[in-house]
């Protein structure tokens, strides 16, 4: 079986985010159960837990919660599509679409919890 990368995000507001992943970045919600939410695009899945708490390892029950201090990147087919369904959507960009020096074309936005999200060209390796 191929591998797949699957991420846990904790939104302070788990509807915001539920709305902005399947309606902006196209990820399809597979679960919602309380304050919990499991989307899928492709082979990335993301599991979310609603938290309001901002601290770096808030424990809840047997949960760790950390805080935001990570770079998302989704690889794509298509850059400019993908950028132009997202501005299509109202979303502001942090970045437009660059070369970077490691070769890579990129754009970058941040989430409604403040996740930094790049979405880039796939890597040759």
């Amino acid at each position: 079986m191929p591998a797949s990368m699957r991420i846990e995000l904790f939104p302070a507001n788990l509807q915001q985010f539920i709305e902005f992943y399947t309606k902006t970045l196209r990820f399809t919600l597979l679960k919602h159960v309380d304050d919990y939410a499991y989307l899928q695009r492709d082979q990335t899945f993301i599991g979310a837990a609603e938290t309001a708490s901002d601290e770096s390892l808030e424990q809840k029950g047997s949960y760790r919660r950390p805080k935001k201090g990570v770079e998302i990147i989704f690889e794509v087919d298509d850059l400019e599509g993908e950028r132009d369904f997202i501005v299509g959507k109202g979303w502001n960009l942090d970045a437009d679409i660059e070369l970077q020096p490691w070769g890579l074309k990129d754009f970058r936005l941040v989430d409604p919890d403040g996740y930094y999200l790049r979405i880039t060209t796939h890597s040759s390796g």
